[in-house]
């Protein structure tokens, strides 16, 4: 039955009774009963660990082999001085439902997620997002998942790194993901791709509306 291998689950995890108890939705005690074969896991408590901690429901089931559903390919932008966290549960969010990046920052607390992801092991991110376009293909490509930490300040960004930015435009708001690099213009930033075919830009810092660092990317074709 699927409570012998809970335990065995948990453990894989990284998590507490505690943790995942909350991940659940029940107490710590239910959870205790739940892993000695005292009480039976829901449909509801399987779905969770289905669906959003990436278990393999034949392994629930009957311990077959692997225990989890194929590992996304998880790609980490990291400074020295980030503290990783054991699990976190990242909002994953939809532009197209935010109406925009600008929106999405100013009232992330009341925007819904699509969905949870949930990764061990990162430094502290706000949200993800899914990228469009191929400005950093090879790196990232259009339907890739990047995961960001808000910057409440453009004053502090790491020169050369990865962002996350919103753009004025003829005063519409033009989303990407590109490298920022000093420019020899006072009051400018240039804009660089990965991606070869796409050249170098110059904004005006006072145009980017929005700004976050992006701290992990992962592959869509290797999440389930």
């Amino acid at each position: 039955m699927a409570n012998e291998w809970l335990k065995l689950i948990r453990k894989s995890l990284g998590m507490t009774q505690q943790q995942l108890a909350q991940r659940l939705g029940i107490g710590k005690a239910a959870l205790s009963m739940i892993e000695t074969g005292k009480a039976a896991l829901t449909a509801r408590n399987k779905n969770i660990l289905v669906q959003e901690l990436n278990v393999n429901p034949e392994f629930l089931d009957s311990g077959r082999e692997p225990m989890f559903n194929a590992e996304p390919d998880l790609t980490a932008y990291r400074h020295r001085t980030d503290n990783s966290l054991p699990l976190q549960s990242v909002p994953l969010y939809s532009i197209e439902g935010t109406a925009g990046l600008v929106p999405l920052f100013a009232d992330r607390a009341e925007t819904k997620p699509v969905n949870y992801i949930h990764i061990p092991n990162l430094p502290k991110c706000d949200g993800a997002i899914y990228v469009v376009g191929d400005s950093m293909y090879p790196l990232l490509k259009s339907g890739d998942i990047v995961l960001y930490k808000q910057l409440s300040d453009i004053a502090d960004i790491f020169w050369g790194d990865m962002y996350l930015l919103s753009i004025d435009i003829d005063g519409e708001e033009y989303i990407t993901v590109k490298y920022i690099q000093k420019s020899d213009r006072e009051g400018f930033v240039k804009l660089v791709s990965q991606n070869p075919h796409h050249a170098d830009k110059e904004v005006a810092m006072s145009r980017i509306r929005a700004i976050a660092l992006v701290k992990a990317s992962i592959r869509m074709n290797s999440i389930r």
